[in-house]
């Protein structure tokens, strides 16, 4: 496991033991907004659909862009035609903030993703409490019997999950857990080396019927075309979104294409 990775893992430990010691209920009456179809958003049939990512950090890259507002992102990236949001929420590592997300999800009509490092199933729950519509389970961070119980927690209370691959055994763990949306990342876990190569090879072999995301690397319409041909029906776009000079302009350009 890359140093980077255990050091994120050894703090969302901590951050898991103080929420454990709140009181914790998914029973939040009107406060908590009904929960949209991810699902169906990103699966729209011979379209590739954009997942449009708010990050402002990453260990591998530094500092993304100056922070400002997510919410104003957000609007922008569903102006400009994304089919969902993914949020990060990690502060530490990510510059992110769990207490934009009821914001974003006020502001704007998209589904959202809650993106994180989730191991555990108050992390879940507060994600639902937040407003999430879905949240990003990682295969290789978890255990099949984590993975699974997290992954019908989301189910439970309406949430989608996108469960993270990164190679073969990622797969079948998914899949054996009853994964209906796969999330191919295009990051190497060990090197943190990006290549859409990972995308062409992994999807061929999660079966039929599931939702694939590519997940990391995604820069341009070419790359578009060459997953689209490779089957893959969504996206998840952050960092060459985030760099761009002109959001606005860079998302319509791949939510168009």
């Amino acid at each position: 496991m890359h140093a980077n990775l255990a050091e994120i893992l050894a703090e969302k430990r901590k951050e898991v033991d103080i929420l454990k010691n709140r009181n914790w209920s998914t029973h939040g009456g009107n406060n908590v907004p009904p929960i949209r179809d991810f699902k169906g958003v990103i699966s729209v049939p011979d379209k590739i659909s954009l997942i449009a990512e708010i990050k402002f950090a990453s260990p591998s890259a530094g500092i993304i862009c100056k922070k400002t507002d997510p919410v104003t992102i957000g609007k922008i990236y569903e102006k400009a035609g994304a089919a969902a949001i993914s949020l990060l929420t990690d502060k530490k590592f990510f510059g992110g903030d769990l207490n934009h997300l009821s914001r974003l999800k006020k502001a704007i009509s998209l589904p959202v993703l809650r993106k994180d490092f989730i191991i555990d199933e108050v992390q879940v729950r507060e994600s639902f409490l937040g407003g999430a519509d879905a949240t990003l389970l990682i295969a290789r961070i978890l255990s099949h019997r984590q993975l699974k119980d997290l992954r019908d927690i989301c189910h439970d209370l309406g949430m989608a999950a996108l469960i993270e691959v990164h190679d073969r055994q990622d797969i079948e763990k998914a899949v054996a857990c009853g994964a209906d949306i796969v999330g191919i990342n295009n990051r190497d876990l060990n090197t943190f080396n990006v290549s859409l190569e990972t995308t062409i090879k992994l999807a061929p072999l999660v079966p039929e019927g599931r939702i694939i995301v590519s997940e990391s690397g995604v820069k341009n319409k070419g790359d578009l075309q060459l997953l689209k041909q490779a089957g893959i029906q969504a996206v998840l776009v952050g960092t060459s979104l985030m760099k761009s000079k002109d959001i606005g302009k860079k998302a319509r350009e791949l939510a168009g294409a």
